[in-house]
């Protein structure tokens, strides 16, 4: 089957090689683990961390006799991601056995989707850039399905130098395959649709996107071809379990594949790993197809199906997704598309901004939550989950700003104050003396007094005005910041006859 392009050129992301330009055709199959307490089909513990094969039911041991029953919150879990991706739902859907050698999957056998997934196509919205311009770009990512099926157990080949040892904790948790369409063209695009993916399941509350515990991964498909030519052989890279990784994975194949056909070779298809140490990808096995697994209707499992009365009950509960919010926060508060799309990135960090904002200028309270908070927290390696200042507490700063009680620099001591010693902000300003000074009197005899003493440089402002800013400068530092900026400046102004 041929396989067209519909991208403007201007989309499209080309790779300089010897031969001329290369363009790189991304898919990806990311594995999300199901927030759920229990396994897709049956009652043991999802938990993680806990000690090697503790979590294992009769039923995920495959002892015989023992029938899989589906997991109602799985269900629900999928379904809502389907919505979360403005996805088709299927009514009805079918699991399949899929059959391959599975170590550590006790049933020797997947419990998959194949031809009738829970979830058809959707889309993704992601941005990209900024370009030389400081401009983002806009794309659309399809999804091609989603579908639920068993994860599998771990195996452990370096406890034994003879043995490998299986922990069967993870097999049978529930798993979401989102599989997109081959719509991306860059490393950026691919990592910026997995950022996306991670943040609107994390919105959801479907999947926590922990990628360190495993709970989602990629299977990265990646091929190259000569723009407007057909789509080349794909080669999968399995398990990469970093957005980091999938950026090297994705341009270290593409190099790899370049490189090959450029020499007048061709590309086999096949599944590779990723080496983060050495930046290179390397044979796993040749690339099953779908005839390979031998699928079949599972017998112990009736067809999935739900009304559409089911479906919208999900739908009427479903949060504010980062889209939305994103809108919403430039359309009603006013914030540049760069704030919010920072803002809505986690949703922890988009309910911090929501506490800090509440009443408040939402501009200034952008301001501060971006450069001041998370500045601060990727100094100091911490996440928003880990901050010592609470929304309150920067609240309560921004009040004391828009009071005129304290100017912008005195914020900033009063900042770093509650980031390392806590309390609240108005007792520290109460207490430490750190209010600003408005009394107009006291900031005269300041501007009188750097005028007087910088004779010089009065002739130069009269000649150039910009100069001005200088000598607010020099009353601020002469106050210790405590003067109302305003007023100094209007004084310097009126004291050196620009105005």
């Amino acid at each position: 089957m041929t396989i067209i392009d519909t991208r403007t050129p201007e989309a499209k992301r080309l790779v300089p090689g010897a031969t001329g330009d290369w363009e790189i055709i991304i898919g990806l199959e990311v594995h999300a683990q199901v927030t759920s307490q229990s396994k897709l089909f049956s009652g043991a513990s999802t938990a993680f961390g806990a000690a090697p094969n503790a979590n294992v039911s009769l039923v995920d041991a495959a002892m015989p006799g023992m029938l899989p029953v589906i997991n109602e919150e799985c269900v629900k879990q999928a379904i809502r991601t389907g919505l979360g991706l403005k996805a088709e739902i299927n009514l009805k859907s079918v699991f399949d056995r899929k059959n391959y050698f599975y170590p550590d999957l006790p049933q020797g056998y997947q419990i998959s989707q194949f031809k009738q997934p829970i979830v058809g196509e959707g889309t993704v919205i992601v941005s990209v850039g900024p370009d030389k311009k400081g401009e983002y770009e806009d794309i659309e990512i399809g999804i091609e399905r989603l579908h639920l099926e068993q994860d599998a157990g771990k195996s452990m080949h370096d406890q034994h130098p003879t043995m490998s040892y299986v922990d069967l904790n993870r097999s049978g948790v529930a798993l979401m395959e989102i599989v997109s369409k081959p719509d991306m063209r860059s490393a950026d695009e691919a990592k910026a649709y997995l950022t996306k993916l991670r943040t609107i399941v994390r919105y959801l509350g479907t999947c926590d996107g922990n990628m360190d515990e495993g709970s989602m991964r990629a299977d990265v498909n990646v091929s190259v071809r000569k723009p407007g030519s057909e789509f080349g052989t794909r080669c999968e890279i399995k398990n990469v379990n970093s957005i980091r990784f999938v950026g090297q994975a994705i341009e270290a194949e593409a190099r790899r594949q370049i490189a090959i056909l450029e020499d007048g070779g061709q590309i086999d298809q096949e599944t590779r790993l990723f080496d983060p140490v050495k930046g290179e990808t390397r044979s796993m096995r040749s690339k099953e197809e779908a005839h390979d697994y031998r699928y079949f209707p599972d017998p112990d499992l009736l067809p999935l199906e739900f009304d559409q009365a089911y479906v919208d009950e999900l739908a009427k509960d479903l949060p504010e997704l980062p889209d939305d919010k994103r809108t919403r926060l430039i359309e009603k508060l006013g914030l540049s598309a760069y704030d919010a799309s920072i803002l809505v990135s986690e949703k922890a960090i988009a309910d911090y901004f929501e506490k800090v904002a509440s009443g408040r200028d939402g501009k200034l309270a952008a301001n501060w939550v971006i450069n001041d908070l998370l500045g601060a927290l990727n100094k100091s390696a911490k996440t928003i989950e880990e901050t010592p200042v609470s929304p309150d507490q920067l609240g309560a700063v921004v009040d004391l700003i828009r009071e005129g009680t304290i100017s912008g620099k005195i914020a900033k001591d009063l900042f770093e104050i509650v980031w390392n010693e806590g309390g609240d902000p108005k007792e520290i300003v109460e207490a430490r003396g750190m209010k600003q000074v408005t009394d107009t009197g006291a900031i005269e005899k300041a501007v009188d007094e750097v005028i007087a003493a910088n004779p010089d440089k009065v002739g130069q402002a009269r000649a150039k005005p910009t100069m001005a800013g200088w000598f607010v400068g020099q009353v601020m530092k002469a106050t210790g910041g405590k003067a109302n900026p305003q007023a100094v400046n209007d004084l310097v102004k009126t004291k050196l006859g620009l105005e």
